[in-house]
């Protein structure tokens, strides 16, 4: 009887926990051709979650919801120009996956050049330092040299 209250309460807990496990299927449109402009229009914009993801690509819930609302702006009869304003006005130029090119946007269009530039001239200048036997050793006058070696080899001064 023991037994049998068990597998009851388990079987109870196992059907009251399958509605959580359950996977919400994606809106489709009724339309393919709008569900095509969706998509396309999805394809220009940033998953906020995701940041490396158009929301076309993405499975967090902030991407299917704003799915929708390029949906229903469509069914509203806005352009995709306009959806892409909107939510450029909504959530900043973050949001879009290829931001303008203006002043707020400029270090995130040429930073990554003034960083590559850098790492060649910190290279090039390391290169040329060698290469001339411009050396920290050299700047030591003699008498300085004579005591590190002496410290190097064990007989040297206290500091």
């Amino acid at each position: 009887m023991a037994e049998l209250l068990r597998l009851l309460v388990l079987g109870a807990l196992l059907w009251a926990s399958a509605p959580a496990h359950a996977v919400k299927a994606a809106p489709a449109a009724a339309d393919p051709a709008l569900e095509a402009r969706v998509m396309q229009v999805a394809e220009e914009l940033r998953c906020l979650v995701c940041q490396n993801e158009t929301i076309a690509a993405s499975h967090a819930e902030l991407a299917v919801d704003l799915r929708q609302q390029i949906r229903e702006q469509l069914q509203q009869g806005r352009t995709p120009a306009q959806i892409l304003d909107f939510m450029a006005g909504r959530y900043g130029d973050f949001v879009l996956y290829r931001p303008p090119l203006k002043a707020q946007t400029m270090l995130l269009w040429i930073g990554p050049f003034v960083l590559l530039l850098l790492a060649v001239l910190t290279l090039w200048w390391q290169i040329r330092r060698r290469q001339t036997g411009t050396d920290d050793a050299a700047d030591l006058s003699a008498a300085e040299f004579e005591r590190a070696q002496r410290m190097l080899q064990g007989r040297g001064e206290r500091l």
